[in-house]
Parts: C-alpha cells; sequence; structure tokens
C-alpha cells in the first residue's frame, strides 16, 4: 500500500518517438562506465519516469550479465524491446552508441592529424598513466566485491598467471573458469553464489507502467516461430556484411577481417569490457597490426572519456587501421578510418542486439537460474585476475618506457599514483581525474619548452 505521499504512476505510456528521444540522451551523457550507465537508468527510468519496476529492471540486468557483450547496452536494448517490441529495442541500443561512435571518429581524427603536436602529446603523456590507474581501480573495485572466498581468489590468480606467465589465449581462461565454476557450484554452492550486488530493497515502491505483476506484453511472450525468424534475420544480417566486404576486399582485406574478428571478440565479452581487451590487444596490436601498443593505450584513455560503453574503443582500433593502412588512398584517409569504425562497431554489438531479441522471450518466462550463477561467479573472478594482468601491461608500457632494466618515467610514476588514491580512496569519477591528468601532462609539456 502507497501514502498519498507517494507519487502517481505516468499518465501514459511513452510513444515511441519520446522514447528514442531519452535514449538519445542517454547516449550522450553515459559516462562512467556499465556502474554509471546502469545506475543512470535506474535513477531515469525506475525512480524518476517509473517506465520500469525495480524488480523487472534487476531481473532484465541479471541476465544481461550472463550474456557475452555490454551490459548496460544490453539493458537498454531490453529495456526499448520489452516497452516497443524489436524495433524498441534496436533504437534503444542503437542511441545509447551511436553518439559514442561519432565522438570517437572525431577524436581519433584529432589524434592522428595533430598527435604529434606538443601540447597533444602532452596531454597524452599525462592521460596515459591515469588510464593505468583506472585499470588497477577497476581490478580492486571488482576484486573487493567478488573475491569473497579462497576459492574465488584461486580463480583469480589461476587467471592471472595463465595469461602473464602462460601466456594462454583469453577465451581458454574465460571457459576454464566456468568449467569451474560449474563444478564447483555442485561440490560447494555456497562459494559460488553471486549475492546480492544488484539487489533492491524491499522498501514499497511507486507503480510502474511495467510493474512487478503486470503481464509480459504479446510481443514479449515466448513463440518458437518467432525465435526462428528472428535467429535466421540476425545470421542473414550478419552473412550480408561478411559477404559484401569480402567481394569488395577480398577475404584478406583489413575490413573484411575486421568484421571476423570483432565478431570473435563480441562473443567473448564475458565480464565487460576489461576482461575482454586482453584479446583485443593480441589481436590488434600483435596479430594484425593495426595499431602500436602505445597507441592501443591512448583509445583506451579516449574511451575512458567519452560518452558510451567503453568496449567502444573498438571504433578508435578500427579508426586507427583504417587510417594508418590507407585502405582508400592517402587522399582519404579520414573516409576510411570511419568505415573502419563504423565496421568494427557494426561487428560488435550485432551480437548484442541478437541475443537481447533472441533470448528475451525465454527472460520474460523465467526467474532465478541457479545454473547460471556458480559459472558466472567464477567468470567474475577469473576477470579480476584478467584486469590485474592488464594493469600489470600498462604500468610496464607507460612507468617503465625503457623497460624493466631502466629508470622509471618519475612524472608518469608519479600522477598514476595520484590517479590511483584519487580513484580508490576518494572515489572520485573517471572523467575528473582524466582530465586533472591530462591537464597535468599539459603543464609539464609546457613547462619542458619554456
Amino acid at each position: 500500500m502507497h501514502s498519498d505521499d507517494d507519487p502517481a504512476p505516468p499518465a501514459a505510456f511513452p510513444s515511441l518517438v519520446e522514447s528514442a528521444r531519452w535514449w538519445l540522451k542517454l547516449g550522450f551523457i553515459s559516462f562512467g562506465g556499465p556502474a554509471g550507465q546502469i545506475a543512470v537508468m535506474h535513477e531515469e527510468l525506475v525512480v524518476r519516469r517509473r517506465w520500469i519496476s525495480e524488480g523487472r529492471f534487476l531481473h532484465a540486468l541479471n541476465y544481461c550479465m550472463v550474456l557475452p557483450g555490454p551490459e548496460a547496452q544490453q539493458l537498454a536494448t531490453y529495456i526499448g524491446w520489452l516497452m516497443h517490441g524489436r524495433l524498441g529495442g534496436i533504437v534503444a541500443g542503437a542511441l545509447f552508441v551511436l553518439p559514442s561512435l561519432a565522438i570517437l571518429i572525431a577524436l581519433s581524427w584529432v589524434y592522428l592529424a595533430f598527435g604529434k603536436l606538443p601540447a597533444v602529446a602532452g596531454v597524452f603523456h599525462g592521460i596515459k598513466p591515469a588510464v593505468t590507474a583506472i585499470v588497477v581501480a577497476a581490478a580492486w573495485r571488482i576484486g573487493s566485491r567478488t573475491l569473497r572466498n579462497p576459492a574465488l581468489w584461486a580463480i583469480a590468480a589461476a587467471a592471472f598467471l595463465a595469461l602473464f606467465a602462460l601466456n594462454l589465449p583469453f577465451p581458454v581462461v574465460i571457459v576454464a573458469a566456468g568449467l569451474a565454476g560449474a563444478v564447483g557450484g555442485r561440490i560447494a554452492p555456497a562459494m559460488f553464489s553471486i549475492g546480492g550486488g544488484h539487489a533492491g530493497t524491499e522498501a514499497p515502491h511507486a507503480p510502474a507502467l511495467i510493474d512487478d505483476g503486470t503481464p509480459t506484453p504479446p510481443h514479449a511472450r515466448w513463440r518458437a516461430a518467432s525465435f526462428v525468424r528472428v535467429l535466421a534475420a540476425c545470421l542473414a544480417l550478419w552473412l550480408a556484411a561478411m559477404l559484401g566486404l569480402t567481394l569488395a576486399f577480398g577475404w584478406h582485406g583489413t575490413l573484411t577481417q575486421m568484421g571476423w574478428f570483432f565478431t570473435k571478440a563480441a562473443l567473448l565479452t564475458f565480464g565487460g569490457a576489461y576482461a575482454v581487451l586482453p584479446y583485443v590487444f593480441q589481436g590488434a596490436v600483435e596479430q594484425h597490426h593495426w595499431l602500436t601498443a602505445a597507441q592501443m593505450i591512448d583509445g583506451l584513455a579516449l574511451g575512458e572519456t567519452t560518452p558510451g560503453p567503453l568496449i567502444m574503443v573498438v571504433a578508435f582500433i578500427g579508426f586507427v587501421g583504417g587510417w594508418t593502412q590507407a585502405l582508400f588512398g592517402s587522399e582519404s584517409a579520414f573516409l576510411a578510418g570511419a568505415a573502419a569504425a563504423g565496421v568494427v562497431t557494426f561487428f560488435t554489438f550485432l551480437p548484442s542486439f541478437c541475443f537481447i531479441l533472441l533470448g528475451g522471450p525465454f527472460i520474460e518466462s523465467t526467474h532465478g537460474q541457479p545454473a547460471f550463477t556458480a559459472p558466472l561467479s567464477a567468470i567474475t573472478a577469473a576477470v579480476v585476475g584478467v584486469i590485474a594482468n592488464l594493469a600489470l601491461f600498462f604500468a610496464l608500457h607507460v612507468l617503465w618506457p625503457q623497460g624493466v632494466h631502466g629508470l622509471p618515467d618519475l612524472p608518469s610514476l608519479a600522477i598514476g599514483i595520484a590517479a590511483a588514491i584519487a580513484l580508490i580512496r576518494y572515489r572520485q569519477g573517471v572523467v575528473r581525474v582524466v582530465l586533472c591528468a591530462g591537464a597535468v601532462g599539459l603543464l609539464l609539456a609546457l613547462a619542458a619548452r619554456a
């Protein structure tokens, strides 16, 4: 029962156009990584606008966490689909990504066209150690929340050693962690249960348009024929895009290989962008040589300071690869970069849309599935080790540019330590920390030229 002071439910269900305007706004303000983006959606959609109830919101989020791909973008797609069907899901998910794509294309152009200027180089020199601190803070934050017992600590340590010492492929580490969780969940289920990291309160809430007891709308109900049609459409769209690239540029062409590589990357992004970055690094830097390790770190810095999912760093990778390889000739470097950024974004996010449109009806028809929780808990523990390995990689390249046997870059070391303290101890926002680090780098560059 609600008191007289409780707000009334929204007067009318928002139209698709009204919803699209809000999703576009979210695309421009979704800073702070997945946690910040999910918090914004919760505040706006659950608390303020009351388009969806707390329970339905968390039910969708829990399943998005099980899927590969960026959970915040998938959650937006899910809610848009639940409200307005497949078109609503496509609109919500696309508008969550497109502003970030446009901004990253513009910033990537500035980086490549003017990055060698002393002032711009100084800004990036300050940002790089801050990015290293951001990755360290991510490992700390996720680890402190998820490593609740020795079994999970052991999985995290094993994942770190598998990547750092044995140089095992990232997919092998994630699959092994999932299998360990599945076995451990049967032997000691309490150790592999997922705590209420996203649990809401039991306090009464104002009525929502899609409330806890609201029946599943007709378009969101499970039908085998509908599943087959959506699956066929998803496969046809992917095949048409790959076939078009192959016919235009050949199977070994850069754009074709980008499409194939980032399709595989999209299917392996369990645990968020930080978890898949080592795999992307192996392929983009070491295998295909689309960019250098230093450029990869700069791209992560841009991804951290722009709205949208952090995995949008793939747009930077695509832009740099298309630009430096002059796919369309030396006079069309920007066009080549923009085309490559568009290609990798399409292939990275297409599976996310397909997963939601295919699995949404099943998700709506089920509640908690314990069989999912133990493997997910183990994968999350492994992700801590993966991120720790990534932090060490960045630290070695940024703080010891001459190698571990050389002297450290003292200004970078100081900036990195200060950024880590600001993020972990004082919980400052990522954007503020990166901007401050860039300003310090700029001042140091100007001082060196004075």
